[in-house]
């Protein structure tokens, strides 16, 4: 089907784009053509960097961020693991109950961190007597969307770091989040790119505060003069936390990220929460503004109507995104009325 300028291999009902999005047919031919270049030796190892760079700055503008401060790794959890190890003992963390475990592991994992959950409606009163709040900005488990205009008047207030993770909500909400001191974000979602991109923005403050933890030598200022000996010689700015990158899934990244940070976000917000708030309207229930429903109901009779979804909480979890249409809205109803 074609969709906001371009086509996509989508079959009717999927609906699980919260767990792995459908590329844009140019992304898949990308990374067709890298892996027969591949295949027939013609790759170097080099011409990577191109297709980095070109991510970067495709997440960096979907965030509302330059380039120069975002870091380039492949998962959110190995990305905020350079802000949770940098954490001094008797540090207090704050986050939502039930969110995103690569959000919380990393911090839980600290043997000098106190990690205290509350719900997410409860966050932003909850912020004083915390020195950094780390949650999602859309809830994995049921499209729930934190206040973070609230979220960033009680940090400021309390003197607090905020750490925000954009995975569910990067690539059809707009968003300007240059005001948190990190932003985490991974591509095979609502990016459409394969698995193993992912990225990290690092406000310039927050930098000293951010430890590099697989320090490597594609995190040097000039990777190709660090591969070799020492001294320790990282970049000057978010790059010093790079991870030497999943070729393939960075080639992916290149076209995926350009494409989404090229759309009117603000027409794929109304285009995705339109279709999930018809479906809860349909259902006969009240609408709550993201493109995450989450249902209670059999998961077999989904998938009997022919819905590709995951089972999240107990739930039955369905995602709209830009190549989903009304029909796709109906094929569900039967499933869940």
């Amino acid at each position: 089907m074609r969709a906001f300028g371009t086509d996509f291999a989508v079959p009717s009902g999927y609906l699980n784009t919260p767990s792995v999005g459908i590329p844009p047919a140019p992304v898949a031919e990308a990374v067709a053509e890298s892996v027969e270049r591949w295949r027939t030796g013609a790759i170097r190892p080099d011409e990577f960097d191109e297709h980095v760079a070109r991510a970067r700055a495709g997440f960096a503008r979907l965030v509302g961020v330059e380039p120069g401060r975002v870091a380039s790794g492949a998962s959110v959890s190995q990305l905020i693991a350079n802000v949770a190890a940098a954490l001094p003992d008797g540090t207090r963390v704050l986050t939502a109950e039930g969110d995103f475990t690569s959000v919380t592991f990393p911090f839980a994992v600290h043997p000098g961190v106190t990690v205290t959950d509350v719900p997410l409606d409860e966050l932003p009163s909850r912020v004083e007597g915390h020195d950094v709040v780390a949650v999602s900005v859309v809830q994995s488990a049921d499209g729930r969307i934190a206040d973070l205009p609230a979220l960033r008047a009680a940090a400021d207030a309390a003197g607090a770091a905020v750490l925000l993770d954009a995975t569910q909500a990067v690539g059809w909400l707009p968003l300007n989040l240059a005001w948190a001191d990190w932003v985490a974000g991974t591509g095979y979602k609502w990016l459409g790119s394969p698995r193993g991109s992912a990225w990290l923005a690092v406000r310039p403050d927050a930098q000293e505060r951010t430890r590099a933890v697989a320090a490597n030598w594609y995190a040097g200022e000039d990777p190709w003069a660090t591969v070799y000996g020492l001294p320790l010689r990282l970049a000057g700015d978010a790059r010093a936390f790079d991870l030497s990158p999943a070729w393939l899934a960075q080639v992916g990244s290149a076209v995926a990220l350009e494409y989404f940070a090229g759309l009117d976000l603000a027409q794929v917000q109304a285009h995705n929460v339109g279709l999930a708030d018809t479906l809860l309207e349909k259902l006969g229930m009240p609408p709550r503004g993201t493109a995450i429903v989450s249902l209670e109901g059999d998961p077999a009779r989904a998938a009997e109507a022919g819905i590709v979804s995951s089972v999240r909480g107990g739930r039955v979890r369905v995602g709209f995104h830009l190549y989903n249409t009304p029909d796709d809205v109906e094929r569900v109803l039967p499933a869940f009325e």
